[in-house]
């Protein structure tokens, strides 16, 4: 089984910065892409930032220029750097894994969410 681990969440006041790492274990046999996600309470899930096992990235419209997303291919890990925070920001952060692996006997690509971590802003 594959397993996606968040760590990093927290309360930091308006302005401040947080760092989240998300980290896969389980059978893995590559990781295409890793993301954040965030949903506020009331509102949809939606894409912080990604990134594809050659590096590019791309990012939400609300977050560019304050976060910044990196991986470590090696610990099949993703970070996302959050400066500037915002009490907009506030939200469950949750990481995404497009990944290669064996379910259920099958070889093949699937998606996995993690549990989320919660990030909360005081302004």
């Amino acid at each position: 089984q594959v397993q996606l681990v968040e760590s990093g969440g927290g309360l930091v006041q308006a302005g401040g910065s947080l760092r989240l790492s998300c980290a896969a274990s389980g059978n893995i046999f590559s990781i295409n892409k890793m993301g954040w996600y965030r949903q506020a309470p009331g509102k949809q899930r939606e894409l912080v930032a990604g990134i594809t096992s050659d590096g590019s990235t791309n990012y939400g419209d609300s977050v560019k220029g304050r976060f910044a997303i990196s991986r470590d291919n090696a610990k099949n890990t993703v970070y996302l750097q959050m400066n500037s925070l915002k009490p907009e920001d506030t939200a469950a952060y949750f990481c995404k894994a497009i990944l290669t692996s064996r379910r259920n006997g099958y070889e093949g690509t699937y998606m996995y969410w993690g549990q989320g971590t919660q990030v909360t802003v005081s302004s």
